[in-house]
């Protein structure tokens, strides 16, 4: 006999949540993972908040409600409250129950930015980093770094004159601007839309473009993220970045690998002035006109290790393929150096809890 194809309604909900969800999962991972990393941070979150008035949203669900941004490319916190009002998969996982009402977009962001604050997105990435299943799976003596650019959420035409930043004439909002022969620079010129964004370019060829540079140190055993430094962009902001990753996480007796960036003076003596061994990439070249020398020599590149680095080294590049793909990072949805990080850290937590449901069947089995 053929069903009909009608909709009845009910008076009342018998739906259990926990009941939806599949016991194989991978977000029952990502899920049980994250609530041991919130719990820890309970003295942060109560520190942030006054003791008395009226309750906000809770922190714990809004970073849940985060993490579900990154882990399913939900690109603004509009479509991300859309998604949860109809999403069961995703009322669990953030902790709402099926008749609990979504927040609105609006104060959601605005609670959202109570956690610069307290920097909650670094708190739970080190808390990420040190959870027991997390830990057990990464190496504690060798290392990758690199650096990539994350656009800033500002076009080329907010790049101004710092000494007559005058409006534009044509009419509306989004007017024309002839930019030829005009010579430009960070010395003489700033963003009008974000002040913090740099005009910068990574090797010869590309295009310059207004960015921040975001730098991530890798362990190398699966090539999960440890740390990571969001910064402005300069010649010099990967390499201070990676010195200051490796002061605080690499102990006397590791190595830190890295591409040909890497390979400069003060980089390699600040590392080997810490015990660390530079297995960067040799930077070395004779083109006849012009003749470099690597200040990597036989001491370092004979031995098996430094081998095994350069091709652990490049794993970092999926690291940052994520970000950029998944995690919708390729261009900051903030304005400023503060709320960009945040959103950078978040992101890397992201990742690294993405990671473990694999890693941890793998070690089961």
């Amino acid at each position: 006999m053929r069903g009909l194809d009608a909709r009845n309604g009910s008076l009342f909900s018998y739906v259990d949540l926990e009941a939806r969800v599949p016991p194989g999962h991978p977000l029952r991972v990502i899920r049980r993972i994250a609530d041991a990393v919130l719990a820890g941070m309970s003295g942060v979150f109560s520190a942030a908040y006054a003791p008395i008035g009226r309750p906000s949203i809770a922190p714990e669900k809004l970073l849940r409600a985060l993490l579900l941004q990154a882990l399913y490319t939900i690109r603004s916190e509009r479509q991300l409250m859309e998604r949860i009002d109809f999403d069961l998969l995703f009322r669990w996982f953030v902790g709402l129950g099926i008749d609990d009402p979504v927040w609105d977009a609006s104060t959601f962001a605005k609670n959202r930015d109570r956690f610069l604050e307290m920097d909650a997105a670094v708190e739970l990435l080190a808390g990420v980093v040190i959870h027991p299943d997390v830990r057990r799976q990464m190496s504690r003596d060798h290392f990758s770094v690199d650096g990539t650019l994350i656009d800033a959420w500002a076009s080329m035409k907010s790049f101004k004159p710092k000494d007559d930043p005058g409006d534009d004439d044509g009419p509306g909002r989004n007017t024309e601007r002839d930019f030829r022969g005009e010579k430009r620079s960070n010395e003489t010129h700033a963003s009008a839309t974000d002040p913090d964004a740099r005009l910068y370019k990574k090797a010869e060829g590309q295009p310059s473009r207004l960015c921040f540079v975001g730098t991530a140190l890798m362990e190398n055993r699966n090539g999960l993220v440890v740390d990571g430094r969001l910064t402005r962009a300069s010649g010099v902001s990967e390499c201070l970045s990676a010195v200051a990753l490796a002061d605080q996480h690499i102990r006397q007796g590791g190595t830190l690998a890295g591409d040909k960036g890497f390979d400069t003076a003060d980089v390699v003596a600040e590392l080997r002035d810490r015990r660390i061994t530079p297995h960067v990439a040799q930077n070395a070249y004779d083109t006849g006109k012009a003749k470099r020398r690597s200040n990597i020599d036989g001491r370092t590149t004979r031995h098996a290790g430094y081998a095994a680095s350069q091709k652990c080294r490049k794993r970092i590049e999926e690291i940052f393929g994520w970000l950029k793909t998944v995690a919708a990072w390729r261009k900051s949805r903030f304005r400023g150096l503060q709320r960009t990080a945040h959103g950078f850290h978040l992101a890397l937590a992201a990742y690294n809890l993405a990671r473990m449901p694999k890693l941890l069947v793998a070690e089961g089995a």
